[in-house]
């Protein structure tokens, strides 16, 4: 099975400094659910993980961060895509946790979940920490520059946890995992924005 995981704020939507913290304050980042549809088109398991510190501090409550990711879903399914799973972990930073990248802990319950094989994997994210995540597990991953990929590029971090490629968004990201499946199913200019 041919997967690919995405990290949310700053991958799928809008990243905020203040949070995302209702549905009203949820923007997808445009390309977004045409790149979404594009990995449904070509058969990929897509899963989301994401890291909502927001529940441990007592910003929103749990139901909240489902309740975004519920109304998520149905954007994405509405317009083509499907989001097979998600994992999102809820620990502030000081809380030692497997689950909060740039630990594997979310990456690697969906792995024994659904059977996926990491060599047949990538991971998709904005920050050094989706890059360690995936490289932990042996994931080929990217950083976009939406979110805050353009300045974590900048990093040192970046330099221990280099990504296979860096992309514009997630339809760049999306086109560059294609062309490394060679004979892509579809090609860029069959997907509409």
């Amino acid at each position: 099975m041919r997967a690919v995981f995405l990290d949310r704020d700053g991958v799928i939507n809008e990243n905020r400094t203040d949070h995302v913290k209702s549905w009203q304050e949820f923007v997808f980042l445009p390309g977004t659910l045409a790149a979404l549809r594009w990995l449904n088109l070509a058969g990929f398991r897509v899963f989301v993980i994401t890291n909502q510190a927001i529940v441990g501090r007592n910003i929103v409550s749990a139901q909240t961060v489902e309740d975004i990711h519920a109304r998520m879903l149905v954007q994405v399914a509405h317009h083509g895509g499907h989001i097979h799973d998600i994992r999102y972990c809820p620990h502030d930073a000081d809380v030692d946790c497997e689950c909060r990248k740039p630990r594997p802990g979310m990456l690697r319950n969906l792995i024994d979940r659904w059977g996926v094989h990491p060599s047949r994997a990538y991971l998709v994210g904005d920050a050094w920490t989706d890059i360690a995540a995936g490289h932990a597990m042996g994931i080929r991953s990217i950083l976009v520059r939406t979110g805050r990929g353009a300045q974590h590029a900048t990093l040192p971090e970046i330099q221990q946890h280099q990504p296979e490629h860096i992309a514009s968004d997630l339809l760049g990201a999306v086109a560059w995992l294609m062309h490394q499946e060679e004979g892509s199913f579809i090609s860029p200019s069959d997907v509409q924005i």
